[in-house]
Parts: structure tokens; sequence; C-alpha cells
């Protein structure tokens, strides 16, 4: 039997697929039985199953057969792991939007690079290389940037076995002087491709490199010469070598951020609107409410002695808490309470700074004040509840703040705002108040923000069933996946002897049916821990 027994179907069946790949428009019924030259029946079966796997689509507009997105999700896979294109794909939009150019991601495919992902420009005349294209390494911006990130055994064993044509004019096709380019773009953090692939055409790329120094692909932006000029691309360079670190540090898995299965639900029975967490560290607790059921819960983690109980139940909302130096204060509409030590709670009835309707208590620092949002008509004020019981202005916003905490120093603060997802860093002596990162589009909705205690600034996401940890620097370092879409606050925990935790509250009573049935956990108390 030779090689070719028995395998007809399929090589019809590759033929299709070949023929669809190879038309950026599509090919209609007609056409395919023009050029595939097969009984109607048998390409109608064939046609099918592409379809059935995902391999081909069709355009009912157009009524063409296209490329399936199965098809591009496996290429995808083949090259790379599968978080880079996640990673890489809010910074593509973003430098997208500050160039108008067009943006790519590409990885090394042999001795070629590869299109794994492309941001269209906003102009009419623009770069429109196609997904999965594989272009040259030595002569293309991409491919110049990965190999200078390469190590030298490895890119001298690549280069030995490639041709260097001459493309265009101005193609690079001496060894030793491709050496000098690759020296130059290691040591600036970016490579320039001055029409050497294209007339007419430039391009400025910059490596992304992991948290284990391998080189994973290159983020570029491409455009026509006239508009990219080299001043231009000098000018960007510096921008696309600090998103391409962003996204490298994006995959710096298992490094402070921990798996999804390590995040557990501690509490015995869930609240209807879980919320403002607060660990009471002499009590060696951490205490939570339920402000619509409204009830006070306690969590204690002592070692053979973890239990969630209620503390007490209420007869108004909770609007929020703090711990004071008199005890837990719990603020509702009228009155507010204080637990003490012993467990006794006392209400004082009448408005008050801590009853205030436009008075929102966000967190304490170490020095024992209570910050909080004050809000009046247009704008808003972070401030604090002086020792007269009195609120103290300080930062001045356009939008309202949601969340609000301090360093373990009282230095520094991080505050914030679901509006409009931006996270902002504000510092004690200072009314400066500086934009620290952003959320990105449809990654879900601010709500807690708490730091652990190796710098990381973490932020859950409400409608977006994960925790972002940030660096120091306002790098994105990894994504917490959370069984609940709507987690509210969060309290960093570190207790003598054992391990750090991240405690989430998290809401039950606004999600629709369908998110309870895939989150079962709403309303809980969960729990994050973090190795010794």
């Amino acid at each position: 039997m030779s090689i070719g027994d028995g395998t007809a179907a399929l090589s019809k069946a590759l033929t299709v697929l070949e023929m669809v790949g190879a038309t950026p428009h599509g090919l209609t019924n007609a056409e395919l039985l023009e050029h595939a030259g097969l009984p109607k029946t048998t390409l109608y079966r064939i046609l099918a199953t592409l379809i059935e796997h995902g391999l081909l689509r069709r355009d009912p507009t157009h009524r063409v057969y296209r490329l399936g997105f199965r098809y591009l999700e496996l290429v995808r896979n083949s090259y790379l792991m599968p978080d880079l294109v996640a990673a890489a794909t809010p910074e593509l939009r973003t430098l997208r939007d500050l160039t108008g150019e067009t943006t790519y991601l590409a990885a090394l495919d042999g001795s070629d690079v590869i299109s794994l992902e492309r941001c269209d420009g906003a102009h009419s005349q623009r770069s429109a290389a196609a997904l999965g294209r594989s272009k040259p390494v030595y002569c293309t911006g991409q491919g110049k940037a990965i190999l200078s990130r390469m190590p030298r055994d490895e890119r001298e064993a690549l280069l030995r076995n490639v041709t260097m044509t001459a493309l265009t004019p101005r193609t690079i096709t001496d060894r030793r002087r491709l050496q000098v380019e690759l020296r130059i773009t290691a040591t600036r953090g970016y490579a320039i491709d001055d029409e050497e692939i294209v007339l007419g055409v430039r391009c400025v790329a910059a490596p992304i490199v992991d948290s284990e120094g391998r080189v994973r692909g290159a983020l570029s932006v491409a455009g026509p010469a006239y508009r990219m000029s080299l001043a231009r691309l000098e000018l960007l360079g510096p921008e696309l070598a600090e998103a391409a670190r962003r996204v490298g540090a994006q995959l710096q898995a298992g490094n402070s951020s921990a798996e999804a299965d390590e995040v557990s639900a501690v509490s015995t029975a869930w609240a209807f609107h879980g919320a403002h967490p607060v660990w009471w560290a002499a009590r060696e607790s951490l205490y939570w409410a339920d402000t619509l059921a409204p009830a006070l819960h306690a969590f204690s983690s002592a070692v053979g002695d973890a239990q969630d109980r209620i503390v007490c139940q209420l007869d108004a909302p909770i609007n929020g808490m703090q711990l004071r130096p008199e005890g837990l204060l719990i603020a509702q509409t009228g009155r507010h309470l204080v637990l003490g030590p012993d467990d006794t709670l006392t209400a004082f009835e009448g408005t008050s700074v801590w009853t205030d309707p436009d008075v929102a208590l966000l967190s304490t620092d170490p020095g024992g004040h209570t910050w909080a949002w004050f809000e009046r008509g247009n704008h808003g004020h972070l401030g604090f509840i002086n020792d007269a019981q009195r609120f103290e202005a300080i930062w001045k916003f356009s939008e309202r703040i949601d969340s609000l905490t301090w360093s373990a120093d009282g230095e520094q603060a991080f505050a914030a705002a679901s509006a409009s997802g931006t996270l902002y860093l504000l510092r004690r002596g200072s009314s400066a108040v500086r934009r620290f990162a952003s959320m990105p589009p449809g990654s879900g909705r601010l709500s807690g923000v708490a730091l652990d205690d190796r710098g990381g600034v973490w932020a859950a996401l409400r409608d977006g069933w994960s925790l972002m940890r940030f660096t120091a620097e306002g790098a994105l370092e990894g994504i917490v996946s959370l069984p609940v879409a709507a987690p509210t606050g969060l309290a960093f925990v570190r207790e003598a002897g054992r391990r750090a935790s991240l405690y989430i509250t998290s809401d039950r009573n606004h999600q629709p049916i369908e998110s309870l049935a895939s989150a079962p956990l709403s309303g809980h108390l969960l729990r994050l821990q973090f190795e010794a």
C-alpha cells in the first residue's frame, strides 16, 4: 500500500481549505465547484465537515465561505502560550489609539515571523498585513526585535540557515551589518524597519520578554513612510518598549499571583450583598457585613478553629464599617453603632459625620484616621474625619472615588474610581493626584483595592470575575480568576506565623439567574491564600 492510499478524502478537504484560505474575500459555492473539480455532493460533505470543526465558516451576508475562527485559534496555540494574545490585545488597542496606525503582535515561526493579532489603524491608507502571514526574520522590525533578545548561540544558529535576499533596495543583506543593527536594537529596546520589506512602509517594534528571560514575540506599529517618519519612529520606540514590557510582565505565571483553585469560600452562608471587610488584628478576626439583610459577620482564621459567625443582626442597611480606637464602627442612616472589644454594641442616634448620606467611609490609615468621600454637586473630595468628627478635604476629584487603601507606612494611598476604571496614586502631604493604572475596557468595574506586603496593588473587578495585581510601578503582573461575578471589597491580611490571605466579599442580590447558576458562591466571603 502506498503512503497516499486511503487519504483521498483528506487530500480533497485540504485542497478546499487551502483554496478558501488563499482568497481574502472568500469563495462562493459556484466558485468552489468550478475550481475544486469535485462532485457537488462530495464538495458539500467536505464543506459541512470543515464548518462543523470550525475550520471554515459561511458568511451569510456575502454568501461566501471563509476560514473559520477555530483555524486562527489553532495557529495561535501552536506558536505560543494562549495568554500572550490575551495580554497583548489591550496594548495593541492602546498603541493603535495613540498613533492612529495599525498595530501587530507577532511570534517567531522557524526563520520567519508570523502575525498573530492586528488592530487596524484609523486611516484609509494603512498597513494591512494579513494574520497568519509569515515574513522574513532579518528584514522586519518584529523579527529584528525578537532576534535582539535571543541567546547569542540560538540567534547565530537560526541566521546560519537564512538566505538574506534583498526584498527592497533598503533590505539589509550583509550579516555583519545586521549584527550591528541587532546590538543597537538590544541597547535602545526597539527595532526599526526602514522600508526594508515593503517600499513606502516603515515599522517600529519591541520584543516581549517573559519573567524567565525568554523572548515570546514582538509588538509593532506600522504605516506609510510619509506618516511614519524616522523622527516619529524614534519617539514611538520607547512607547513600544514600555508596552512590550507590560505584556511580558503579565506572563510571569506563578510569581505573585495564585491559581484560581486557591480561591475558596470561608463563610458557611451567603450574604445578599457582602461588603466592608475589616481586619481586627487584636481579635484575629475578619469582620464583614451583609448590607441588605443587615448583619455583622466575623471570620476567625485560628488554626483548627476557623469559623464564620453572625455577631449580630440589625434592623437597617449598613452603609459602611471602619475600625476605630473605640472599636468597630458601623454606619447606618440616622445612627451609628460601635462594637466594643467585649462584643458590646452601643448605638448613637442622630445625624453625625458617620451617618451623613454625602459621606462614604472608605478606609482607616495606619494612624487610625478614617478616610472618606464627600460629594457635593459635580465634584467630590477625599479627606479624613478629624478628632472633632468633622470632615477635612484633602484631594478634589471630578469623579466618584469608590474605595481607598493605605500603605503600611501611611505615606501613600491608592484610590479606585469605578466609573472610569482608574486607580489613582496619592501621597501624604501632596495635593497632586497621579493616575496609577487603568482597567482595560470590558474587564469589569473597579470595586475594591488592597495592598499586599510585597508592594503589589490588588484590584477587584465587579462583573469581571477576577482580581488584577499590579506592581508598585503600575504594570499589570497577574490576573486571578474568581468563582463569583461581583467581588465587592478586599482586605489583605498577614497573621504572625501564618500564610498571607486576601479576603474578598461578594454580591449575590444583583446577579442575574444565569450568573448565579455558574457562580453558586456569590455572596460568600472568599479567601485567596499565598505561599508563606
